[in-house]
């Protein structure tokens, strides 16, 4: 699971397993899969959300 790392100094860092990358291509693949130009892969980033879950411990 994803793990945000806090920052005093400014934007907190998320880290990413090997899962949460994987995952994380996949939805993308799965997303953009009929794109043929990078102006609808944006669109369609722009209207799917991505989610990670957050590592409580």
């Amino acid at each position: 699971m994803a793990k945000i790392i806090e920052n005093v100094n400014g934007r907190n860092t998320v880290r990413l397993s090997v899962n949460d990358v994987i995952s994380v291509v996949r939805e993308y693949q799965n997303i953009t899969l009929n794109a043929n130009s990078y102006e609808q892969i944006r669109e369609l980033l722009k209207k799917n959300e991505i989610y990670l879950p957050e590592d409580l411990f």
